[in-house]
């Protein structure tokens, strides 16, 4: 029986445990995934973890609700909930600083644990970020409202991705038979149930505080995003002090898959800048 690649290590955070892959040595870089049904910290992350691990430490939990951590009975899903989560996670690896990616959901995660614990963060990086203000798009509605059947997901996908030769029926199906694993649909139903504009607020960081982050922030976007809009990076760019942005063209939600070599090389150099400078 082949092991599932999405199974890494179980680690306390705590009341309950969390899957986590940790692969690499160097300085650690926590990797937070984004919202979509039936996704996994490896479904997120599998092509940018060997390349980010050949210099660094890379950690990439499912945060609760997602993937094969825990599903304790009662837990709220909440943003308090995700960053406690992060931070048990750290303390107990032992990792009192990190540099932080937050995909989409997991932007806005990470920009409320940077606000919340400003010198666990050394550097930032945000793509296709919630954690502003914006009316949610016909395309987060839908993955959110996601309701299993290869069909949904299929179109799904649609919204997901701007190059038509990634969305296959393959990928369908396999991110379709994730969805309905024991456990999966049910949590993912009770995270955002309808209206979802009420879960795009309930991820915004407030203003002043994101003014406030002193960290060097890298903003990622892809220019043809369906599911979360250029404008997210576009205020983020504006809000923060030290930020970068940088858009890909023939891009939808998916930077780090649709442009993967380029994703890695951008992340990596702007990681090992700070590496030069704590050297």
């Amino acid at each position: 029986m082949t092991q599932n690649p999405e199974i890494g290590k179980r680690v306390r955070t705590g009341g309950f445990e969390t899957n986590v892959h940790d692969v690499g040595s160097g300085a650690p870089v926590l990797l937070i995934h984004g919202s979509g049904p039936g996704v996994s910290a490896w479904a997120n992350w599998r092509l940018v973890i060997p390349a980010l691990a050949k210099d660094r430490r890379v950690i990439a939990p499912d945060m609760v609700g997602f993937g094969y951590t825990d599903r304790p009975a009662g837990i709220q899903y909440s943003m308090d909930t995700w960053v406690q989560q992060a931070l048990d996670l750290l303390d107990t690896l032992g990792l009192e600083q990190v540099d932080l990616v937050g995909n989409s959901f997991g932007g806005a995660l990470a920009m409320a644990l940077a606000i919340r614990a400003p010198q666990r963060v050394r550097r930032l990086v945000l793509m296709g970020s919630v954690g502003v203000p914006f009316a949610i798009t016909e395309g987060l509605d839908a993955v959110w409202g996601y309701e299993p059947s290869f069909e949904a997901m299929r179109g799904i996908m649609d919204y997901f991705a701007w190059s038509r030769e990634l969305v296959s029926d393959e990928l369908a199906e396999l991110r379709y038979q994730a969805s309905i694993r024991p456990g999966f649909q049910e949590s993912f139903a009770a995270m955002f149930p309808a209206p979802r504009q009420r879960w795009v607020n309930a991820m915004t960081s407030r203003e002043a505080d994101i003014r406030a982050l002193p960290h060097e922030t890298l903003i990622i976007h892809g220019r043809e995003d369906k599911v979360i809009p250029l404008s997210n990076s576009l205020t983020l760019a504006e809000w923060i002090a030290n930020a970068q942005l940088h858009v890909f063209g023939h891009c939808g939600h998916w930077t780090q898959i649709e442009h993967n070599a380029r994703f890695n090389r951008l992340v990596g150099d702007f990681l090992a800048e700070a590496d030069q400078q704590t050297s």
